[in-house]
């Protein structure tokens, strides 16, 4: 196709495209969660707007467009193929109880044709086939061939193909949009379902008109919703009639850097060396979004931080693969940060400290590779005594001197010692590794991974929005604001997550919090408690919000009219979360739990008890 669209032009006409048809641009949310402990990461467009999609009503209205910062990790071990990204944009426009298919699929064919350029040729469209629960959805294959799509390019597919849905609540159809890339059917029944490459997905509208109330009854939806996403990198592929999206901005640049680093050339048709560029590019990408988020976070050993740290040494891993020597991290993040910096000023923003905790990770994982040689010398201790006292019972037993796959893989999940390592080091001393064993035992370890990762997605919009909830979320607000009275003025929230048992709450803080100050901010917390002080909720511009003091943390993150939850004179913020009416429903509050999260950023969890 080669119609050379960059990503900023792409960008431009999405939002530009939806906000002459009522559309209200609202900035990308942070790629952290708030309050949603079903994800680590924000994985879609809809996430941060799972309240609005429940019924609650947006302050920009109920036309809403966008273009959000995403992390998605259940497929990270196809990074270096021709198209999966850790790190991704995603074009997304929604409505909110407002139009519904007859709108969405004239626009979703509008922009196809007249933004991108396309002809009835080169795309196909899906729609749900029907099953037991729930009726074919004719309407918007109808709604399509009304636009000028032949039926021949409308295909009906399962429920497992095309149909969004979560444990429970809002779900329904969505009708998926293919690029065909013109090559040969695979077989007769070739449809876009085959992964055979002749059909690319770049787009899909979910139309959530059903509620799901048990495991097989649907009813109908109160409120009827659209959610559209677009990939952005995806799109600027197939328009491009690029052969992977690292030929696309700003994998170009960063490509360049690797060369320069290695001294070796990138051949995106592919060389032992192409997968190993592949994946620093896109790992340090992903890792400079994270760190350099309005909410970014640091390496540690737990949740999305440890995330982070796993993207950050596989990198190094492939730049030891590449021959690039270490300290150099930051030279790739610097790349990313110039290209999105007009975009998510973010980037810029935060340029030196993503910089400065790339470096600092690095010199830790050198440390680690020091310890794991340490364990490579136990296990092949462990094996020597073994093969002693294996041939005093025995003189016809025959040396052993194979690493099984079960201890390679434990120096790399354990100790991050990376297999090629292991291998290098066993041979250099006569041994070798049963790599077949190390696949299994890390292919175990990828079905887990996936099991819990595919649940902590689907998660994503049952999200307990209830009273137990709102509770918490409202008692957040509260906690902040005494930790703002007695530990330091200058604290403001790093990071939330709410469960129905507990909350869990980041903040600033250069110290360990002393045991008077965790009991000076609990006994403020149950004081406002104890007030019943109402919990009053007003919307307003932003420039209205921080007139009147209210604290917007993540300014980046709000549209012209933000929602202002204020407690009494205690605590007033920008919020968009659940909330108890007064803080009398609150119950006992107490603090469970204050300890370091990262660098610089202490964690408490706590309950409230009736």
């Amino acid at each position: 196709m080669n119609k050379n669209f960059t990503a900023k032009q792409l960008r431009e006409m999405w939002l530009k495209f939806y906000e002459d048809r009522g559309h209200k641009v609202i900035p990308s949310a942070s790629i952290i969660p708030e309050n949603d402990p079903s994800v680590l990461f924000t994985t879609a467009g809809m996430h941060p707007l799972v309240p609005y999609l429940l019924g609650e009503k947006h302050p920009a209205g109920k036309r809403l467009c966008n273009v959000q910062k995403c992390i998605r990790t259940g497929d990270i071990d196809e990074v270096g193929d021709n198209s999966h990204l850790t790190f991704f944009e995603m074009l997304g426009n929604w409505s909110l109880g407002d139009y519904f298919k007859k709108e969405k699929v004239s626009w979703s064919y509008e922009f196809l044709i007249k933004c991108l350029g396309l002809k009835t040729n080169e795309f196909a469209v899906t729609c749900f086939a029907g099953d037991e629960n729930s009726p074919q959805d004719m309407e918007t294959a109808e709604l399509w061939e009304k636009q000028g799509v032949p039926k021949d390019r409308i295909f009906f597919l399962p429920k497992s193909d095309n149909w969004w849905e979560i444990n429970r609540g809002p779900c329904g159809p969505d009708s998926e949009i293919f690029i065909d890339t013109g090559k040969p059917k695979c077989c007769p029944e070739c449809n876009p379902s085959c992964h055979c490459g002749k059909y690319i997905e770049i787009g899909n509208d979910v139309y959530m008109q059903y509620n799901k109330v048990e495991d097989t009854e649907y009813i109908p939806a109160k409120q009827k919703n659209v959610d559209t996403g677009f990939g952005l990198e995806r799109n600027l592929i197939v328009l491009n009639g690029a052969n992977s999206v690292f030929v696309t901005e700003p994998f170009e640049e960063a490509m360049k850097v690797i060369e320069k680093l290695s001294d070796k050339k990138y051949n995106d048709d592919g060389d032992k060396y192409t997968r190993s560029f592949r994946i620093v590019a896109d790992h340090v990408r992903a890792a400079t979004a994270i760190i350099g988020d309005e909410k970014g976070i640091n390496p540690s050993n737990t949740g999305a931080g440890y995330v982070l740290r796993r993207l950050i040494r596989k990198a190094i891993r492939h730049c030891m693969k590449l021959d690039i020597e270490h300290g150099h991290l930051g030279e790739l993040a610097v790349v990313y940060c110039n290209f999105f910096k007009d975009f998510y000023p973010e980037f810029e923003k935060n340029k030196n400290r993503i910089v400065d905790e790339l470096n600092k990770e690095e010199e830790r994982f050198l440390k680690t590779v020091k310890a794991g040689e340490k364990e490579f010398d136990k296990v092949i201790n462990g094996l020597e005594k073994k093969n002693e006292f294996m041939k005093k019972s025995d003189p016809n037993y025959v040396h052993d001197k194979t690493i099984t796959g079960k201890s390679a893989f434990r120096l790399y999940d354990t100790f991050g010692f990376p297999v090629e390592l292991t291998v290098e080091m066993a041979k250099e001393i006569g041994y070798s590794v049963d790599i077949k064993g190390y696949e299994e035992a890390f292919k175990k370890h990828q079905e887990l991974a996936r099991t819990a990762s595919a649940g902590q997605f689907k998660g994503g919009l049952a999200a307990d929005g209830g009273e137990k909830t709102a509770r918490l979320h409202t008692a957040t607000h509260l906690l902040l604001a005494g930790l703002r009275k007695f530990v330091s003025p200058d604290i403001n929230q790093m990071g939330s997550n709410i469960t129905t048992e507990r909350l869990r709450f980041d903040f600033n803080c250069d110290h360990k919090l002393t045991d008077e100050e965790i009991k000076n901010v609990e006994d403020y917390v149950n004081k406002i408690i104890k007030e019943n002080v109402p919990v009053v909720c007003e919307e307003m511009t932003l420039d209205d919000a921080k007139k009147k003091g209210a604290i917007g943390i993540f300014e980046s993150k709000y549209g012209d009219r933000v929602k202002v939850y204020s407690i009494g004179e205690y605590d007033k913020q920008i919020c968009g979360g659940p909330h108890a009416k007064k803080t009398g429903e609150l119950g006992w509050f107490k603090i469970i739990k204050e300890e370091s999260s990262s660098s610089g950023v202490r964690r408490i969890k706590a309950k409230i008890q009736d």
